[in-house]
């Protein structure tokens, strides 16, 4: 019977479901928050949390601040996991760029802040 191209196959309900999120991690499926902070005065901070961990978060630190002309840091933060810090309000220009370099889709970058 196992030579019948149409004989049912056995379905693990379990199977599907971890190899689909899998698959869903893979592609970042999940929310990213960007977030600006008042620090002292007129200074700012802006933190971008959620970015999957098969990403370098230092090598897009590295980029971002060449392309923005600002300084940032990779926090470690014991409930979100790793964050990413930029000086100065950086919101839309991240965005874009999450945006354009294919980390994440425009629906999955949510916006923060004022």
């Amino acid at each position: 019977m196992s030579s019948n191209p149409l004989a049912v196959q056995e379905f693990d309900p379990f199977a599907d479901a971890s190899n689909v999120n899998d698959s869903k991690q893979s592609t970042q499926s999940g929310v990213i928050h960007i977030r600006i902070q008042q620090r002292n005065g007129r200074k700012t901070l802006t933190t971008v949390q959620g970015i999957g961990e098969d990403y370098d978060k230092k090598k897009i630190i590295k980029k971002c601040k060449k392309e923005f002309a600002c300084n940032g840091t990779v926090v470690d933060h014991p409930e979100y996991g790793e964050v990413v810090q930029l000086q100065g309000d950086q919101r839309y220009k991240i965005s874009e760029f999450l945006v354009k370099v294919g980390i994440a889709k425009q629906d999955q970058l949510k916006l923060h802040g004022f």
